[in-house]
């Protein structure tokens, strides 16, 4: 919502600036970002999906891995379709999004402020599916980093390894699970999981089970990063 000069470059009394001969545009919203980039020979600019169109012109398709995206007869529109949301919108009134996150902020969605992959110090996880009792994620450890000695009131987790190697404590004993094989962890069970690897990202897919399974149900005893 505050711009960078506005926010730090107009107040930080430590800076130095280097003159330089370059094009510069605001993207302020997704028609901004229609102008800068490549159209095809009927207008539409089109990133990440395949597209087909009938007397489609002048859009923005942006999909996510190479999903079909089809329109007719459509002028001037923004398509942006993501994993967890999908944006149709008339191309000069795209900057209205930002009244539609206001309307999610007021009813506290937690999609404002993560989407479905969540990036953590140690990785990542990617929501692949939830409801109101289960969560399924795939989770992404970077080489030679951990996640935090931990444990939950609420839920139990299931870890099926992917790929790479897991280095798994449970209850104070520690043990390798290798592709294919498999570990549960019970509700109040003190757990952490690792990568031993310095080449291979280790994946797995990690299904939680529970009466809640929000993020907050966490209790950290020991964390690499300094998290409480």
């Amino acid at each position: 919502e505050i711009s960078i000069d506005y926010g730090i470059l107009e107040k930080t009394q430590n800076i130095a600036m280097v003159p330089i001969k370059n094009q510069w545009n605001d993207l302020d919203d997704f028609s901004d970002l229609y102008d800068q980039l490549d159209h095809d020979a009927d207008g539409n600019v089109v990133y990440d999906c395949d597209f087909s169109s009938v007397n489609a012109k002048n859009d923005l398709v942006y999909g996510k891995n190479k999903k079909l995206i089809s329109l007719i007869d459509v002028q001037d529109m923004i398509v942006v379709d993501t994993a967890d949301a999908l944006l149709i919108s008339p191309r000069k009134d795209s900057a209205k999004v930002k009244r539609v996150v206001e309307e999610l902020k007021n009813k506290d969605d937690e999609r404002v402020l993560t989407g479905q992959t969540v990036y953590r110090p140690w990785g990542s996880y990617t929501v692949l599916e939830s409801s109101e009792n289960h969560v399924i994620k795939k989770i992404c450890v970077y080489e030679k980093h951990r996640l935090s000695l931990q444990l939950h009131h609420h839920r139990s987790e299931h870890w099926v390894v992917v790929s790479g190697t897991a280095e798994v404590h449970v209850n104070g004993k520690d043990f390798f699970v290798r592709p294919g094989e498999s570990t549960y962890i019970r509700v109040g069970e003190k757990h952490r999981l690792g990568n031993p690897s310095d080449t291979i990202p280790l994946e797995i897919i990690e299904v939680q089970l529970g009466e809640y399974v929000g993020e907050d149900d966490i209790v950290r005893f020991d964390d690499e990063y300094g998290r409480k």
